[in-house]
Protein backbone atom coordinates (compact mmCIF):
# COMPACT_ATOMS: atom_id res chain seq x y z
CA UNK A 1 0.00 0.00 0.00
CA UNK A 2 1.29 3.28 -0.73
CA UNK A 3 1.14 6.09 1.73
CA UNK A 4 0.19 9.37 0.13
CA UNK A 5 2.63 12.13 0.21
CA UNK A 6 0.43 14.00 2.69
CA UNK A 7 0.04 11.48 5.43
CA UNK A 8 4.22 11.47 5.57
CA UNK A 9 4.65 14.96 5.67
CA UNK A 10 2.20 15.12 8.18
CA UNK A 11 3.90 12.24 10.49
CA UNK A 12 7.37 14.09 9.51
CA UNK A 13 6.49 17.18 11.40
CA UNK A 14 4.63 15.55 14.21
CA UNK A 15 7.69 13.78 14.54
CA UNK A 16 9.37 16.91 14.73
CA UNK A 17 7.30 18.29 16.73
CA UNK A 18 7.08 15.35 19.42
CA UNK A 19 11.34 15.47 19.33
CA UNK A 20 11.08 19.20 19.99
CA UNK A 21 9.02 19.04 22.96
CA UNK A 22 10.92 16.26 24.43
CA UNK A 23 14.12 17.95 23.96
CA UNK A 24 12.21 21.55 26.10
CA UNK A 25 11.28 19.17 28.29
CA UNK A 26 15.08 17.42 29.02
CA UNK A 27 16.67 20.93 28.59
CA UNK A 28 13.50 22.79 31.53
CA UNK A 29 15.06 19.86 33.42
CA UNK A 30 18.79 20.79 33.45
CA UNK A 31 17.56 24.47 34.40
CA UNK A 32 15.98 23.11 37.46
CA UNK A 33 17.25 20.25 40.17
CA UNK A 34 15.52 20.37 42.72
CA UNK A 35 16.50 17.84 45.63
CA UNK A 36 13.24 16.71 47.89
CA UNK A 37 13.22 16.55 51.37
CA UNK A 38 14.76 14.69 53.15
CA UNK A 39 17.79 14.57 51.10
CA UNK A 40 20.50 17.37 52.41
CA UNK A 41 21.98 18.30 55.68
CA UNK A 42 19.08 19.12 57.42
CA UNK A 43 20.69 17.74 60.94
CA UNK A 44 22.66 21.33 60.27
CA UNK A 45 19.08 22.94 61.45
CA UNK A 46 20.23 23.34 64.83
CA UNK A 47 23.94 24.04 64.49
CA UNK A 48 22.88 26.87 62.29
CA UNK A 49 20.01 28.12 64.35
CA UNK A 50 17.87 28.69 61.62
CA UNK A 51 13.94 28.40 62.45
CA UNK A 52 11.58 27.10 60.00
CA UNK A 53 9.41 29.62 57.94
CA UNK A 54 6.17 28.94 55.94
CA UNK A 55 5.17 30.85 53.01
CA UNK A 56 2.85 31.16 50.83
CA UNK A 57 3.07 32.11 46.87
CA UNK A 58 0.33 34.81 45.47
CA UNK A 59 -1.07 31.65 43.48
CA UNK A 60 -1.61 29.24 46.40
CA UNK A 61 2.09 27.42 46.76
CA UNK A 62 3.25 26.75 50.01
CA UNK A 63 7.25 27.34 50.57
CA UNK A 64 9.65 26.37 53.00
CA UNK A 65 12.24 28.51 54.31
CA UNK A 66 14.85 28.89 57.06
CA UNK A 67 15.16 32.21 59.29
CA UNK A 68 18.42 32.89 60.70
CA UNK A 69 18.78 35.92 63.05
CA UNK A 70 21.86 37.84 63.80
CA UNK A 71 21.14 39.85 67.21
CA UNK A 72 21.79 43.73 66.94
CA UNK A 73 21.46 43.70 62.89
CA UNK A 74 19.99 46.29 60.90
CA UNK A 75 20.10 44.31 57.73
CA UNK A 76 18.23 41.29 56.44
CA UNK A 77 19.53 39.42 53.71
CA UNK A 78 16.58 37.66 51.09
CA UNK A 79 19.06 34.01 49.61
CA UNK A 80 18.13 33.15 46.94
CA UNK A 81 20.23 29.33 45.81
CA UNK A 82 21.15 28.25 42.74
CA UNK A 83 19.67 25.78 40.65
CA UNK A 84 20.38 22.62 42.52
CA UNK A 85 19.72 20.87 45.78
CA UNK A 86 17.85 22.94 48.66
CA UNK A 87 18.53 25.32 51.22
CA UNK A 88 20.31 22.50 53.31
CA UNK A 89 22.79 22.03 51.33
CA UNK A 90 23.88 25.74 51.74
CA UNK A 91 25.32 26.42 55.63
CA UNK A 92 28.43 27.41 54.25
CA UNK A 93 27.17 30.41 53.17
CA UNK A 94 24.94 31.31 55.77
CA UNK A 95 27.42 31.37 58.55
CA UNK A 96 29.83 33.09 56.57
CA UNK A 97 26.01 35.65 56.43
CA UNK A 98 25.40 35.54 59.86
CA UNK A 99 28.89 36.00 60.88
CA UNK A 100 29.44 39.16 58.05
CA UNK A 101 25.93 40.85 60.38
CA UNK A 102 23.23 40.05 58.64
CA UNK A 103 19.83 38.11 59.73
CA UNK A 104 19.18 36.12 56.59
CA UNK A 105 15.87 34.57 54.98
CA UNK A 106 16.58 31.48 52.68
CA UNK A 107 13.75 29.97 50.76
CA UNK A 108 13.44 26.69 48.94
CA UNK A 109 11.77 27.79 45.49
CA UNK A 110 8.64 25.49 44.75
CA UNK A 111 9.93 21.54 44.42
CA UNK A 112 12.80 22.25 46.10
CA UNK A 113 13.33 20.77 49.62
CA UNK A 114 9.56 21.06 51.69
CA UNK A 115 8.12 23.11 49.29
CA UNK A 116 4.97 22.32 47.46
CA UNK A 117 4.70 23.01 43.43
CA UNK A 118 6.76 22.48 40.66
CA UNK A 119 9.57 25.02 39.19
CA UNK A 120 9.08 27.71 36.74
CA UNK A 121 10.50 30.75 35.86
CA UNK A 122 7.29 33.03 36.51
CA UNK A 123 6.64 30.34 39.78
CA UNK A 124 10.47 31.31 40.99
CA UNK A 125 9.55 35.00 40.78
CA UNK A 126 6.17 34.53 42.31
CA UNK A 127 8.60 32.39 45.29
CA UNK A 128 11.02 35.64 45.60
CA UNK A 129 8.23 37.73 46.23
CA UNK A 130 6.44 36.14 48.58
CA UNK A 131 10.17 35.97 50.99
CA UNK A 132 10.37 39.60 50.43
CA UNK A 133 7.19 40.15 51.47
CA UNK A 134 7.62 37.97 54.56
CA UNK A 135 10.46 40.59 55.35
CA UNK A 136 8.46 43.54 55.24
CA UNK A 137 6.10 41.92 57.34
CA UNK A 138 8.67 41.55 60.42
CA UNK A 139 9.05 44.94 60.10
CA UNK A 140 12.02 45.45 57.73
CA UNK A 141 11.73 48.75 55.25
CA UNK A 142 13.32 48.03 52.05
CA UNK A 143 16.19 50.00 52.67
CA UNK A 144 17.24 47.58 55.41
CA UNK A 145 16.61 44.45 52.77
CA UNK A 146 19.96 43.12 50.81
CA UNK A 147 19.03 40.78 48.03
CA UNK A 148 21.45 37.99 47.56
CA UNK A 149 21.63 35.79 44.59
CA UNK A 150 23.44 32.38 43.62
CA UNK A 151 24.22 31.18 40.40
CA UNK A 152 19.64 30.56 39.03
CA UNK A 153 19.14 32.89 41.98
CA UNK A 154 21.01 35.73 40.95
CA UNK A 155 18.38 36.21 37.82
CA UNK A 156 15.74 35.78 40.57
CA UNK A 157 17.43 38.78 42.36
CA UNK A 158 17.62 40.59 39.61
CA UNK A 159 14.36 40.21 38.97
CA UNK A 160 12.75 41.32 41.82
CA UNK A 161 15.41 44.23 42.19
CA UNK A 162 14.28 45.66 39.33
CA UNK A 163 10.45 45.32 40.36
CA UNK A 164 10.87 46.27 44.20
CA UNK A 165 13.09 48.45 45.99
CA UNK A 166 15.94 47.27 47.93
CA UNK A 167 19.22 48.50 50.10
CA UNK A 168 21.61 46.46 47.76
CA UNK A 169 22.11 43.43 45.46
CA UNK A 170 24.73 40.88 45.69
CA UNK A 171 25.25 38.80 42.57
CA UNK A 172 27.40 35.55 42.45
CA UNK A 173 28.51 33.84 39.70
CA UNK A 174 25.49 35.51 37.32
CA UNK A 175 24.94 34.90 33.98
CA UNK A 176 22.96 36.71 31.32
CA UNK A 177 20.25 34.89 30.19
CA UNK A 178 19.35 30.65 30.16
CA UNK A 179 18.69 31.16 26.08
CA UNK A 180 22.97 32.51 26.21
CA UNK A 181 23.87 29.76 28.38
CA UNK A 182 22.00 27.11 26.56
CA UNK A 183 23.38 28.89 22.73
CA UNK A 184 26.95 28.07 24.53
CA UNK A 185 26.23 24.59 24.87
CA UNK A 186 24.32 24.03 21.77
CA UNK A 187 25.48 27.18 19.14
CA UNK A 188 22.67 28.43 17.36
CA UNK A 189 20.38 25.67 18.45
CA UNK A 190 20.49 26.22 21.63
CA UNK A 191 18.51 28.71 22.30
CA UNK A 192 15.26 27.46 20.30
CA UNK A 193 15.19 25.13 23.11
CA UNK A 194 15.16 26.93 26.32
CA UNK A 195 15.01 30.39 27.23
CA UNK A 196 13.86 33.10 29.96
CA UNK A 197 15.55 34.67 33.15
CA UNK A 198 16.90 37.49 31.28
CA UNK A 199 19.54 39.21 33.55
CA UNK A 200 21.24 41.31 30.91
CA UNK A 201 18.45 42.75 30.15
CA UNK A 202 16.74 43.43 33.75
CA UNK A 203 19.71 44.38 35.24
CA UNK A 204 19.05 47.91 33.31
CA UNK A 205 16.65 48.73 35.83
CA UNK A 206 17.81 47.90 39.30
CA UNK A 207 19.48 50.98 40.74
CA UNK A 208 20.06 49.82 43.71
CA UNK A 209 24.05 49.38 44.71
CA UNK A 210 25.19 45.90 43.33
CA UNK A 211 28.36 43.28 43.90
CA UNK A 212 29.26 41.16 41.40
CA UNK A 213 31.43 37.68 42.86
CA UNK A 214 32.87 35.61 40.42
CA UNK A 215 35.64 33.13 40.47
CA UNK A 216 38.02 33.09 37.58
CA UNK A 217 38.41 29.43 37.33
CA UNK A 218 34.59 29.07 36.83
CA UNK A 219 33.72 26.22 34.04
CA UNK A 220 30.26 26.59 33.89
CA UNK A 221 29.52 30.15 33.87
CA UNK A 222 32.59 31.61 33.04
CA UNK A 223 34.31 34.76 34.36
CA UNK A 224 34.07 37.14 31.29
CA UNK A 225 30.16 36.89 31.49
CA UNK A 226 30.44 38.36 35.12
CA UNK A 227 32.27 41.08 33.45
CA UNK A 228 29.77 41.48 30.41
CA UNK A 229 26.95 41.62 33.18
CA UNK A 230 28.99 43.80 35.45
CA UNK A 231 29.25 46.48 32.35
CA UNK A 232 25.47 46.28 31.77
CA UNK A 233 24.83 47.35 36.00
CA UNK A 234 24.47 50.86 36.59
CA UNK A 235 26.63 52.77 39.27
CA UNK A 236 27.04 52.21 42.22
CA UNK A 237 28.07 48.85 41.88
CA UNK A 238 31.80 46.53 42.58
CA UNK A 239 33.32 43.41 40.99
CA UNK A 240 34.94 40.75 43.22
CA UNK A 241 37.35 38.01 41.48
CA UNK A 242 37.86 35.18 43.15
CA UNK A 243 40.98 33.92 41.99
CA UNK A 244 41.00 30.30 41.80
CA UNK A 245 37.26 30.03 42.66
CA UNK A 246 34.89 27.53 40.88
CA UNK A 247 31.18 27.59 40.14
CA UNK A 248 30.14 25.75 43.66
CA UNK A 249 33.49 26.85 45.66
CA UNK A 250 32.87 30.96 46.07
CA UNK A 251 32.74 30.86 49.92
CA UNK A 252 35.53 27.92 50.16
CA UNK A 253 38.43 29.29 48.19
CA UNK A 254 36.70 33.33 49.38
CA UNK A 255 37.44 32.32 53.09
CA UNK A 256 38.01 35.03 55.34
CA UNK A 257 37.73 37.71 52.45
CA UNK A 258 34.57 36.49 51.51
CA UNK A 259 32.90 37.37 54.72
CA UNK A 260 34.71 41.12 54.36
CA UNK A 261 33.69 41.78 51.53
CA UNK A 262 30.27 41.47 52.21
CA UNK A 263 30.78 43.55 55.58
CA UNK A 264 32.28 45.99 53.75
CA UNK A 265 29.52 45.93 51.01
CA UNK A 266 26.79 46.23 54.01
CA UNK A 267 28.95 49.40 54.85
CA UNK A 268 28.85 50.96 52.03
CA UNK A 269 24.85 51.30 51.81
CA UNK A 270 25.01 52.04 55.25
CA UNK A 271 24.17 48.86 57.14
CA UNK A 272 27.15 47.69 58.28
CA UNK A 273 27.18 48.50 61.93
CA UNK A 274 24.81 47.07 64.49
CA UNK A 275 22.32 48.79 67.05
Amino acid sequence: MVIPAVLLIAIFLCGLCGLYLAIRFVAGRIVYQPIRYPDGWWDRQTDLGARDVWLRASDGVQLHAWWLEAPGSRVATLYLHGNGGNLAYRPGHLRVMLAAGTSVLIVDYRGYGRSSGRPTERGLYRDADAAYDYLIGQGYRPGQIVLHGESLGSAVAVDLAARRPCAGVILECPFLSIAYMAGRVVPLLGPLFVGGFDTRRKITQVNAPILIIHGDDDRRVPHAIGLELFEAAHEPKWFWTVKGARHLTIVEVGGVRYRARLQAFYESIGLGSRV
